[in-house]
């Protein structure tokens, strides 16, 4: 385990200045419209975690509608104590509406929680359930602008879309020197949500041989196994691995179930394989990109790919706001890798080598039965 690299990215996801450059610009252009913090009457909540789940959010002890009732919405940004953890951060209601490693206060579905998109905030944080928390305005409208920019909604109407591999998010991943129709990614055939049972079908179509599921345990899954008989069949000849990830890449558990993954896709060589998360968006996001930059992908085959999800789910079209903003994601996580220098072509391959080495611990042996597994 390289622990130098992961208090690094846990520095630069915690703290970097990225949100507040964000933050002050987004600010001064809501100045402009004449939106002035102090003409707004918003009261400090104090209140406490009441709960925390398995991605370390937090959720707090207050209503959405207390929260907002005491003047804050969506596009503020709120100073906030947690325990003796302090910050600032927005109010918004995905988690996609900050970068990768930026804090967030999520409004959804009637609650409030703290949160990192793509982190753990209750490990950076140290809070817990009966944690006190504080949060007071600190800019009114002052992240409005960036806000409105990355609003991302889905339908879970089939007709909605213009395929079922679109509906599932489900494809084959083209970078670099990965075989044609050998690395595929997906939503999850085994969520029992609206799109599982197309995930399912065409994985089976697709003549999927070995899975790698991010999102669920053995024990999440096995209530929707009888759905997807297909899926079932690889659980039990032992061709899934259930590695019940959480978000957060720098986490030293996600690095371990990312070792426990590779070392399974290493072992087993016969594809196509399947790497999902629930979305096949953020997880599986970060998992293809890895194996895509030790493939020779380039940086622009690694964001293309990315981005589909966002393509295929919200709609976000190319070299819009969105879309620019959410294509940061990929070259800002190799940054993260490469102790914060940026990566190019000719340096991707090398930092995600070093991760899958240094940091994950892979032997050469398995890095290099995992390149002519997907070849």
């Amino acid at each position: 385990m390289n622990k130098k690299l992961l208090k690094t990215a846990g520095v630069l996801f915690a703290l970097s200045g990225t949100l507040f450059c964000f933050s002050c610009a987004s600010a001064g252009r809501a100045a402009d419209n004449g939106i002035a913090a102090q003409s707004v009457k918003t009261e400090a909540v104090t209140t406490t975690v009441s709960s925390v789940d398995k991605y370390g959010n937090c959720t707090l002890a207050v209503t959405e509608a207390e929260f907002t009732g005491k003047g804050y919405e969506a596009g503020d940004i709120a100073k906030v104590e947690a325990g003796t953890f302090a910050y600032e951060s927005p109010v918004c209601t995905n988690y996609s509406d900050v970068d990768n490693g930026k804090y967030l206060i999520r409004l959804s579905k009637g609650t409030v929680s703290l949160a990192i998109n793509m982190g753990n905030f209750a490990k950076t944080s140290s809070a817990a359930a009966g944690t006190p928390v504080t949060v007071t305005l600190k800019s009114k409208a002052g992240y409005l602008q960036e806000y409105q920019i990355r609003q991302l909604k889905k339908s879970d109407d089939r007709s909605a879309y213009s395929s079922d591999e679109v509906f599932a998010n489900f494809r084959a991943v083209k970078a670099g020197k990965i075989a044609q129709n050998r690395l595929y990614r997906s939503c999850n055939p085994v969520l029992g949500d609206v799109r599982a049972p197309y995930a399912a079908k065409l994985a089976e179509a697709a003549k999927i041989q070995t899975v790698l599921n991010l999102a669920d345990s053995r024990e999440s899954a096995a209530s929707h196994l009888t759905d997807v008989p297909y899926y079932a069949s690889l659980t039990d000849a032992g061709n899934v691995v259930f590695l019940n990830m959480g978000v957060d890449f720098t986490d030293k558990d996600f690095v371990a179930k990312l070792h426990d993954g590779l070392v399974f896709l290493a072992e087993h060589k016969n594809g196509p394989y399947l790497v999902h998360c629930n979305e096949g968006k953020d997880r599986a996001g970060f998992v293809c990109a890895v194996l895509e930059a030790a493939s020779g992908a380039t940086l622009e085959e690694m964001s293309a790919d990315y981005m589909i999800s966002f393509e295929n789910y919200f709609g976000v079209k190319k070299a819009s706001p969105q879309y620019e903003a959410i294509g940061r994601t990929i070259p800002d996580m190799f940054k993260v890798m490469n102790h914060d220098k940026a990566v190019t072509d000719k340096t991707v391959g090398k930092v995600a080598e070093k991760y899958l080495r240094e940091t994950v611990g892979l032997t050469d042996k398995q890095l290099t039965d995992i390149r002519e597994n997907l070849r």
